[in-house]
């Protein structure tokens, strides 16, 4: 066999990292139907009680945070995304990046259905500034998922390092716009602190 047939072979053998978009379709849809059927079985309504459908709140002290689509919360869910991109990477690094990205979009699911449940809406009622905070609607998991989703592909195309950084300037930039990012919340929902808390609280 020649060096081009042997190289040609191996070749053929190495899966390839990039994503194949149309194998990704179904399982897409598997996660967020699954997700929609959970949060449902929760209670969660699919819409904002007050009867309209908004793609954008900018006020996070507004009865109608999380109840829409998108809200500045959802950048957070956007570094979620990098979070889970880093974790598979690091765990699962011959997994198929299709399957990569599918495992780490029902990652996101779970957690927003853990997130809706009686346990952690209250701990975030009790221990943080989100004091009349009754859960997401289904639609604003919706948004949170697609979101991560973005923050996925965003951070395998910079990489290890610039989406470190991309990481930590969105984090601050959330910390200077509405007193909170996802570090924030881990610390609170963990180790709350009065002194943030009183910083956070709307006034």
């Amino acid at each position: 066999m020649s060096s081009n047939e042997i190289g040609n072979s191996r070749t053929a053998r190495m899966p390839s990292r990039t994503l194949n978009y149309r194998k990704l379709v179904p399982a897409v849809a598997i996660v967020v139907a699954l997700m929609a059927l959970l949060l449902w079985a929760e209670g969660r309504m699919l819409l904002c009680a007050c009867g309209e459908f908004r793609v954008w709140v900018g006020d996070t002290c507004s009865s109608s945070n999380s109840q829409q689509l998108f809200d500045p919360y959802s950048f957070t869910h956007i570094l979620h995304g990098f979070l889970l991109f880093w974790l598979i990477a690091l765990l699962w690094r011959k997994l198929a990046p299709a399957w990569q990205f599918v495992l780490a979009l029902a990652l996101e699911a779970a957690w927003e259905v853990f997130e809706n449940t009686r346990f952690v809406i209250e701990r975030y009622r009790t221990e943080t500034a989100a004091l009349g905070y009754e859960g997401d609607t289904i639609v604003n998991s919706f948004g949170d998922l697609l979101c991560a989703a973005v923050g996925i592909l965003v951070a395998r195309k910079l990489g290890l390092r610039w989406s470190l950084l991309a990481f930590l300037a969105v984090e601050l930039v959330l910390v200077i716009w509405i007193h909170d990012g996802l570090l924030l919340q881990i610390l609170m929902l963990t180790q709350p602190m009065e002194a943030i808390k009183a910083w956070q609280m709307c006034r």
